[in-house]
């Protein structure tokens, strides 16, 4: 689902000559990012993106409610879109597992975007790897099942945040390098230099050869509102390759 996050952290700009808005053929993506770095409100924005386009409703998984609903533009917060996001929140690994394996038996319009927040939380219940890697399939297979409901090119996208930890965390390392073999595309966060009664961050997206690699520092003003602009590139600026710091953050 890079696509769809660019399309976001562009502002759902509309798509150019010859392209559609579609979820067929990206991989699915995994959301990086330190604590309080703006996970839960990119993935809102995304289900907003998706819940614009016109295709099905958005599954949102949380293990709890959001607190408040991060703003961005007035067309964004339209009650229509909002009506099209189903939230649920499952309290814990067996539930979420449950909930993924009782998909193939709902009825009714399949979802075009799968969102899972929080996934730290769950896999802390259950660490080892080989209960990460039947998580990461199970999603997989949950939106693969999806997409084949909603029919060709009309793929189910999938897009997931986990929260990064301290360098020496080594159970933790090892389940992000697991998690990335099955989430090739990823979007990772990092705290920028705040401004006056701002909270920053860059956003850099890696979606694994299939687009360019692309930058954006996203702010959060004290009001909930969220801005996106094109990163500055600058020559020789290596600040934000993959694992350059704490528990393998850009």
């Amino acid at each position: 689902m890079a696509e769809t996050l660019r399309r976001v952290l562009n502002w759902g700009s509309a798509a150019g000559p010859g392209e559609e808005n579609t979820a067929e053929g990206e991989p699915p993506l995994l959301l990086l990012g330190g604590p309080g770095s703006g996970k839960t409100a990119l993935l809102f924005a995304a289900a907003l993106e998706a819940a614009g386009e016109g295709r099905g409703p958005v599954l949102f998984l949380t293990r709890r409610p959001l607190q408040s609903l991060p703003r961005g533009t007035g067309a964004a917060l339209e009650p229509l879109r909002l009506q099209k996001i189903r939230f649920q929140y499952p309290p814990s690994t067996r539930e979420l597992l449950w909930l993924l394996c009782s998909a193939h038996e709902t009825r009714g319009p399949a979802p075009s975007l799968l969102l899972l927040d929080g996934l730290e939380e769950y896999l802390a219940e259950d660490p080892g790897s080989q209960e990460v890697a039947y998580l990461a399939a199970l999603l997989l297979d949950t939106a693969a099942h999806f997409s084949h409901r909603v029919g060709s090119g009309r793929g189910c996208g999938l897009i997931v945040a986990l929260q990064t930890q301290e360098e020496g965390d080594g159970g933790t390392a090892l389940q992000l390098a697991l998690l990335q073999r099955y989430f090739p595309a990823q979007c990772w966060l990092q705290p920028d230099a705040p401004g006056p009664g701002q909270h920053c961050l860059r956003a850099c997206l890696e979606p694994d050869g299939l687009g360019p690699r692309a930058e954006w520092r996203v702010t959060f003003r004290q009001n909930g509102e969220m801005t996106v602009t094109p990163w500055p590139t600058q020559a020789g600026d290596t600040s934000l390759n993959k694992g350059s710091s704490s528990g393998g953050q850009p």
